[in-house]
């Protein structure tokens, strides 16, 4: 489905100076995701475009565009730095693709606090703050190009959440701005647990402007790599570590097997060792370095970021979560996919085992230590060798019948098969007054159906 060119030419003649660009070259780049991670979803998703580009530079323009949208029926697909795995900014029905990063100021620091534009990117803010003394409490592996309102949209949790919790804890979000996609448009301050109606919710039910994120008092973290012979032995550590409360905003246990695909790191992280990636404060290497020690492991390298950097070295935050998937689609594209894995509490080392025994070179594993609700949460993002979707469902139906975990299936398009198991009828409830017409990333949640739309106002 697409916009008539009659449709879109009236849509195009109401936004007035706002940048619009209809350039294919550029329509295709700013349409796409990291999708590509699933062969299920580039199978669905390969060729789907916007049929327009849109860059604001205001909230004000925002409202103009939310208003010629609702007046001409024009689908929107909101993109930050596009830096999703499931694309959730593929626009699916054509219309205009709303690129908010020119939106992209820090508006206020204070102690604990930053209030900023949707389409700044993670990166640029932290250097914000780091001028007060102050970091953000988590963020994805790609904050190098993540924006504040696509995590929020997009994300549910990172770097920092081994400290932090997930974004929907309380207190990492305080406050979302939103714009509504109505011919009047409205602007919509959510606090407090309201938050939740557009957390997570793929865009679906509101233009985020601008949001309030935790900070926490920067720490010259260092970036440490200790290698165990043995992944059960790293896994231990991993979990006496957290257990301890021992000071680390970054736990991450990596088998030996993708070392390969760490090609800067071969001196450091050998493929005869499975390694535990950290990022540990400075007054806790000591003791950290004792607990490495107790497991039978050895300290490779400790290095502050500006070391790395020097030394041509990734951050620690660069060799986990999904960026573990994109390093072996570096080094070996087409061949491996990947799957997200919660485990049952409490976690169990030898449970891993097993599954590596059942799977052998079929799946290599990493494993993220996090917190969840207040709760120890212990994560996977397993790389899986590419052969058939029938085969990947095989492996889902087998981790959660078998071993009793959850996965969140990072091989659909909408939010209630991927994550939520079910549909969240608040967000539903939200999408109702604040995109009563469903042009807002149509097809991305199985809550709405065309039957809750009302009409749209006549020309």
């Amino acid at each position: 489905m697409t916009v008539s060119a009659d449709t879109l030419a009236a849509f195009r003649s109401d936004l007035g100076a706002i940048r619009v660009f209809d350039d294919p070259k550029q329509l295709e780049a700013r349409s796409k995701d990291y999708y590509w991670y699933s062969p299920i979803l580039s199978q669905k998703l390969d060729g789907k475009t916007g049929q327009l580009l849109i860059m604001p530079e205001s909230e004000d323009e925002v409202i103009a565009v939310a208003r010629a949208a609702a007046r001409h029926g024009v689908p929107l697909t909101v993109r930050g730095g596009g830096t999703g795995n499931y694309g959730q900014c593929v626009p699916l029905d054509g219309g205009a693709v709303l690129d908010v990063t020119r939106m992209n100021r820090v508006i206020e620091v204070s102690p604990g606090r930053v209030i900023c534009e949707a389409g700044a990117r993670m990166e640029k803010v932290e250097e914000a703050v780091a001028e007060t003394g102050q970091m953000l409490a988590m963020f994805p592996s790609t904050k190098r190009q993540a924006t504040m309102g696509g995590f929020i949209a997009g994300g549910s949790g990172g770097i920092g959440s081994l400290r932090h919790g997930m974004l929907r804890d309380d207190g990492n979000v305080a406050y979302v701005r939103v714009v509504t996609v109505e011919p009047e448009p409205q602007v919509i301050e959510l606090r407090g647990a309201d938050i939740q109606k557009v957390q997570h919710a793929y865009g679906t039910n509101g233009i985020i402007t601008r949001l309030d994120f935790a900070l926490v008092p920067r720490t010259d973290w260092r970036h440490v790599v200790a290698l165990f012979d043995g992944y059960d032995a790293a896994l231990r550590f991993a979990q006496a570590a957290q257990d301890g409360g021992m000071d680390t905003y970054l736990l991450t246990v990596v088998e030996r097997r993708i070392a390969q695909f760490y090609k800067r790191l071969r001196d450091v992280f050998p493929s005869d060792r499975d390694g535990v990636f950290a990022m540990v404060a400075p007054e806790t290497l000591e003791s950290f370095a004792d607990l490495v020690a107790a497991h039978g492991g050895r300290i490779s390298v400790q290095k502050t970021l500006t070391q790395l950097e020097a030394d041509n070295l990734p951050p620690a935050w660069e060799c986990g979560w999904n960026h573990t998937t994109l390093q072996a689609l570096k080094h070996e594209p087409g061949v491996w996919t990947y799957l997200q894995v919660a485990y049952p509490a409490p976690f169990d080392p030898a449970l891993v085992m097993r599954q590596m025994q059942r799977y052998g070179d079929e799946v290599y594993f990493h494993h993220e230590m996090a917190r969840m609700g207040g709760h120890v949460q212990i994560f996977a993002l397993p790389l899986v060798r590419w052969t058939s979707s029938e085969r990947i469902y095989e492996i889902i139906d087998e981790m959660e019948r078998l071993d009793g975990c959850t996965i969140y299936d990072p091989h659909v398009v909408t939010i209630e098969d991927g994550g939520m198991k079910e549909i969240d009828s608040t967000q539903i409830d939200f999408k109702r007054r604040a995109d009563p017409q469903g042009l807002m990333n149509p097809g991305k949640t199985r809550g709405w159906t065309a039957d809750m739309a009302r009409p749209v106002a006549a020309n």
